[in-house]
């Protein structure tokens, strides 16, 4: 008989932006299969997800991954979504309003994101008092005078891969201290946990390091460029040959509804979507190809 650790991970009810919560179960001899992770519950007082007087929130496993930096090949991580006491989901679990009967929708999301010195509270690569040098030399950069934070990244695409996500690449970014990954997934609710797990071991990767994540919209206000998530996206007519016709209605009926969309792509996104730094105005809606100005860029 041995020991295995399960890393319970669920995102909070922080508004207007969530954070990812953890705690770890020990059982003995997980088989590393869904059907024998255990429900568990939290305390909801202390995540903005119940009162102190009926606390309790339940914890309901979605999918298990190896966690492979812990307890020499016995850790798991679970993803799990957030129920009332009484089994309903959570108000906070968007997780469950997802609509995912098939594998036809394919997403391919490009998180972006900055490591922030936890001392100066600045990205890697910012002096102390003042500015590193122009943006240019950092995106897809070689060398220690323009690359900051690699050994973090290249852990954590390792880790990822270790874990059975479906990293497909990552890029230093336009932005000093700016890096980005890319996850290729089937199916939406699959993509969801893919991309919270592998923020979940960005996260707890930088930690060794004593350095932060930054996902916000506009980490350095001025003439630097801001983090986003691109999504990439497809269903089966898009990707048939001559589905020019297609594409287009599809980018039509988007723009019909953009102040919807907006609305639930996070908050602070006003910061960054200007019409400057390789983004469309927040209040504007274009699309074309290989534009990366437009609200919709569609690949050569």
């Amino acid at each position: 008989m041995s020991k295995h650790k399960l890393e319970y991970i669920w995102l909070d009810g922080y508004k207007p932006t969530q954070s990812l919560r953890s705690k770890t179960m020990i059982v003995d001899d997980f088989s590393g299969n869904l059907s024998d992770a255990k429900q568990w519950s939290f305390d909801g007082s202390s995540t903005e997800q119940a009162d102190g007087n009926a606390s309790d929130c339940l914890l309901e496993p979605v999918a298990v991954y190896p966690d492979p930096d812990r307890f020499g090949g016995n850790g798991w991580l679970v993803m799990c979504e957030v129920l009332n006491a009484d089994g309903t989901p959570h108000e906070s679990n968007g997780r469950a309003t997802i609509d995912d009967s098939d594998d036809d929708f394919w997403f391919g999301l490009e998180q972006e994101y900055t490591l922030i010195d936890t001392e100066t509270n600045l990205p890697l690569g910012f002096p102390k008092n003042g500015f590193p040098g122009p943006q240019g030399p950092y995106y897809t950069s070689v060398g220690a005078r323009n690359t900051y934070g690699r050994e973090i990244v290249d852990e954590h695409l390792h880790l990822c891969l270790e874990a059975g996500l479906n990293v497909e690449g990552i890029n230093a970014e336009v932005m000093a201290g700016q890096w980005e990954f890319q996850i290729f997934t089937k199916g939406a609710a699959e993509c969801g946990d893919q991309i919270w797990v592998a923020r979940y071991i960005l996260e707890r990767t930088c930690e060794k390091y004593g350095v932060a994540v930054d996902f916000h919209p506009k980490p350095v206000k001025g003439d630097w460029n801001g983090s986003g998530m691109h999504a990439n996206f497809s269903c089966g007519a898009m990707r048939d040959p001559g589905g020019e016709e297609v594409h287009t209605k599809i980018c039509e009926e988007f723009g019909k509804n953009i102040q919807e969309h907006i609305a639930v792509y996070g908050a602070d996104n006003d910061q960054r979507l200007t019409g400057l730094h390789e983004t469309q105005s927040i209040d504007k809606f274009s699309y074309g190809v290989s534009d990366r100005g437009a609200s919709i860029r569609i690949p050569v």
